[in-house]
């Protein structure tokens, strides 16, 4: 019995197998490569063009984002060449034998069950449909401006970068005492692991730090072996806490961003208040005023004046009168400071490949105080051995511990770091506050710098290229579709693609940030993708309603037009299913990664996976809806409709 079936089920196979030559086979593969490799073509091109935006940027964000720009560009511009040189060719030795039907296939049914009646009542409630999905956009411009803003999501570099700054005239004893008490306490804490602290200025040419200025390096243990619960922002505020010296203000950040910050603006922290002038007792004093001023600002933490003024320096003024009555001269004096302080080479030694010069001076006893400078002798050919008061004045004066300049131009500067609040909004306020207070005497001026530089500028680059990327995107979709009416259809998906990718943003806590834009900007070609398959098939389907029927609103009804708009939205629903979920697949393993980078990432790939899944609920429900409404519209004022060629 089970061999009868069998055999009667092979027998209508066979029946219904009808068998193509070679060159017919070739002929129906060719069209249908035809078919969808321009829009594919252009799609890729389209997202090609979508990332110009990224190879605009500059400074950091240029260095950081190039790479991924590059990448992706070389690998579509080839992929774009493979679609329409390779791809057909593999397709010509796998496609063969008997081909089955798309509802054949179980996953095809099942897809297609929930689908059509889905698609069914999107079309019948046309007024609902519609207005969910403008309501939607429009809820998702206010959640957009409320965002907190940085330049870019601060990267865990695995280590934190101590930066306390002390009273610019301590001494070299002192700081040293400072710098092991903090050693000592930093290390108490269980989570650290190393303690690296250096004062002062190191052997490059490029670190001009004053001996206030202290760094250290922390290194942290695994977070396995941390404290239950505690995260690194806890063991910050835990250090901090502890490390509170009277005359030292605390300052922290990470080692990598931090030698970034110094190198590209010239300040150390996160935000800086950069004030020039030409006088530093002037510069000071408003520096002093800003930081009155930003004190109170929610947001700002560790709060610093670089300081201009306050240095300590030892000052010998000869006088001149009396080195005639020892029977001296100048040089005389200037040789024996320069001896018995300064230190005067002698000799020379050679440790390997290093050569050392050997300096003579005073040891520190002799030359630790006022008193003991001032009995320095000197050699007088006509009075014997005199101390150096006799001829000089030694005094400590006040200057500036170290002199800056930008332009040409002195200035000073006020330093601070944003935690616990974006830096967007905490840098705006103070901007407001200080416009409003700050009283700035003539010729001086303030300038803001830091990462909101960088912000500022980043924002800039987007703004200016981001219309001009929406007009070529069009003239692309018009390219491909040779429609005016085709392409503002396919470019329609982008604002609905930006929902999800609000939404998700808003709702996971991340801040917009240039990496948040670079994660919208890729949304864009993988929405306007979609969306070109997706118009590619209803005009298939309107192609196919019109030869079967001909084109003249007598013989097409408006029941005509809705079962081919859904046919045409429900065939190939698989493939377009597959490009949502490749996307999708390949995006979200990051939400769950970590370590170093994941962090920059995340905040890519969120607007990416919440734009997909909107863009692809838009394409496949109301793209086919707004299409269904123009081709009434056509056929009610034309009589006919328009039917684009979509086999190219």
């Amino acid at each position: 019995m089970w061999n009868k079936k069998k055999s009667s089920v092979d027998s209508e196979k066979k029946k219904d197998y009808v068998r193509l030559s070679d060159e017919e086979r070739l002929s129906i593969i060719g069209k249908a490569c035809k078919q969808v490799s321009r829009g594919v073509f252009y799609s890729t091109i389209i997202i090609v063009v979508s990332f110009l935006p990224v190879f605009l940027l500059s400074g950091q964000e240029g260095k950081l984002f190039h790479p991924l720009a590059y990448t992706k560009t070389f690998i579509l511009i080839i992929d774009a060449i493979l679609v329409l040189t390779l791809a057909p060719v593999i397709i010509s030795f796998f496609m063969k034998g008997r081909f089955r039907l798309e509802h054949e296939n179980p996953i095809n049914r099942g897809m297609e069950k929930v689908y059509l009646p889905v698609i069914r009542a999107c079309i019948r409630n046309r007024k609902t449909t519609i207005g969910v999905n403008i309501l939607a956009l429009v809820i998702s411009v206010p959640m957009m401006m409320s965002m907190g803003r940085e330049f870019m999501p601060p990267l865990d570099e695995q280590s934190v970068l101590f930066m306390p700054v002390t009273l610019p005239d301590v001494s070299n004893t002192e700081i040293k005492r400072i710098l092991q008490v903090q050693d000592k306490i930093i290390k108490s804490v269980p989570e650290v692991d190393h303690v690296l602290g250096k004062a002062g200025r190191a052997g490059s040419a490029t670190d001009n730090s004053p001996i206030s200025m202290i760094e250290t390096i922390i290194s942290l243990k695994p977070k396995s072996e941390w404290r239950p619960g505690i995260t690194k922002k806890d063991i910050i505020n835990e250090l901090d806490a502890k490390l509170q010296i009277p005359g030292v203000v605390n300052g922290w950040t990470q080692p990598i961003i931090n030698r970034i910050n110094m190198l590209s603006t010239g300040i150390r922290t996160d935000v800086g208040v950069k004030v020039y002038g030409q006088d530093l007792k002037q510069i000071s004093h408003i520096s002093q005023d800003v930081q009155k001023i930003l004190q109170h600002i929610e947001g700002v933490k560790d709060l610093y004046v670089e300081p201009v003024s306050g240095g300590k320096y030892l000052e010998i003024d000869i006088q001149r009168d009396k080195l005639e009555r020892y029977g001296l001269n100048v040089d005389d004096v200037n040789a024996t400071v320069e001896t018995a302080i300064g230190g005067t080479p002698f000799a020379s030694t050679v440790e390997g490949r290093k050569r050392f010069n050997i300096h003579l001076r005073l040891g520190e006893d002799y030359r630790n105080s006022i008193d003991k400078l001032k009995r320095i002798p000197l050699n007088s050919p006509d009075a014997g051995t005199i101390p150096l008061s006799a001829v000089t004045e030694i005094r400590f004066v006040d200057g500036p511990p170290m002199i800056t300049s930008d332009n040409a131009i002195l200035r000073g500067a006020v330093m601070f770091n944003v935690r616990d609040r974006d830096l967007g909004h905490t840098v705006q306020e103070a901007i407001d506050k200080l416009n409003k207070d700050l009283k700035l005497p003539n010729g001086y001026f303030v300038e803001w710098s830091g990462q909101y530089e960088n912000l500022m500028r980043g924002q800039k680059t987007l703004l200016y290229i981001l219309p001009v990327v929406l007009f070529v995107i069009f003239l692309a979709l018009y390219l491909a579709f040779k429609s005016l009416r085709e392409a503002f259809l396919s470019l329609i998906t982008i604002p609905f693609a930006l929902i999800g990718g609000a939404y998700l943003v808003y709702f996971w806590g991340v801040n917009l940030s240039v990496a948040v834009a670079v994660g919208f900007i890729a949304l864009f070609g993988i929405a306007v993708e979609t969306g070109v398959v997706m118009v590619i098939y209803l005009n298939d389907a309107m192609r196919q309603l019109v030869e079967l029927k001909g084109n003249s609103g007598e013989t097409i009804t408006k029941e005509d037009l809705k079962e081919y708009v859904i046919n045409g939205a429900a065939k190939r629903l698989r493939p377009k299913i597959m490009t949502v979920s490749v996307a999708l697949f390949g995006l979200i393993p990051v939400l769950w990664s970590s370590g170093v980078g994941s962090d920059v990432m995340l905040p890519i790939v969120l607007p990416m996976i919440g734009g997909v899944l909107t863009s692809s609920t838009h394409i496949l429900l109301v793209t086919p809806l707004i299409f269904l409404m123009t081709k009434e519209y056509e056929l009610k004022k034309f009589g006919k409709l328009e039917v684009y060629d979509v086999k190219h």
